[in-house]
């Protein structure tokens, strides 16, 4: 099936509350404007210099979205366009976030990332760390970062009652968030959360945003 198969089929699969970030990781721009031209529009990377690459090729109104681990002094690169930031795990991120915002003339969205999954390797915030970035007065000194949500990944297995709970328990995390910090902000409203082989599951738990690049542009290219 073509890209543009691929997409019809899964937009199908989609209820109207969730997006779909088409994750365009190693993908080459003719795989991108193929699936644009199918309707996407909403696309991950999770490389600076793969999407500082990409983006000045490719059509204006594509939001870009970065959904990998993200380095302070790499912000600079992506701060004049980037739509929306998936995985900010820290205060120091969110000032630079900020800073260049700033310089930009601009303010960048972004979610806050949870840990979730039972491993090591990936990156989160506990709760009570999202609660003291929240709380902290130099976080609420900033005029050009705005936290629309959370993202989490969960645990890798198939043990489907293991990353159902995970999922919830990352909606739970919005859900008390949403109550104490954002009651009043109609933005706040992402859960990003599910990608290829877990995004039923996270639908299932309230998720808004799902990222998915195999089912879409096919095996990922090394």
């Amino acid at each position: 099936m073509s890209i543009r198969d691929n997409l019809t089929a899964f937009q199908k699969q989609l209820p109207d509350t969730v997006k779909l970030v088409a994750v365009s990781k190693t993908k080459p721009v003719e795989d991108i404007l193929e699936a644009y031209n199918a309707g996407q529009r909403i696309f991950g990377e999770n490389k600076v210099q793969d999407l500082v690459a990409k983006q000045p090729l490719l059509p204006k109104d594509i939001q870009w979205h970065y959904i990998g681990h993200l380095q302070t002094n790499k912000v600079k690169f992506i701060a004049p366009f980037v739509h929306l930031i998936h995985a900010v795990d820290s205060l120091k991120l969110l000032k630079e976030i900020n800073k260049q915002g700033l310089k930009n003339n601009r303010v960048i969205d972004c979610l806050l990332q949870f840990h979730i999954a039972d491993e090591e390797t990936k990156f989160g915030l506990s709760f009570e760390e999202a609660g003291e970035i929240l709380c902290n007065e130099v976080f609420q000194s900033f005029t050009n970062v705005r936290i629309i949500g959370v993202m989490g990944m969960a645990t890798y297995t198939l043990n489907e009652n293991q990353v159902r709970g995970e999922f919830r328990q990352l909606r739970k995390y919005f859900d008390n968030l949403k109550s104490k910090y954002f009651n009043d902000a109609d933005y706040f409203r992402e859960i990003s959360m599910g990608m290829s082989g877990d995004f039923r599951l996270a639908i299932g738990e309230g998720s808004t945003l799902i990222r998915v690049g195999t089912l879409i542009f096919g095996e990922r290219n090394k």
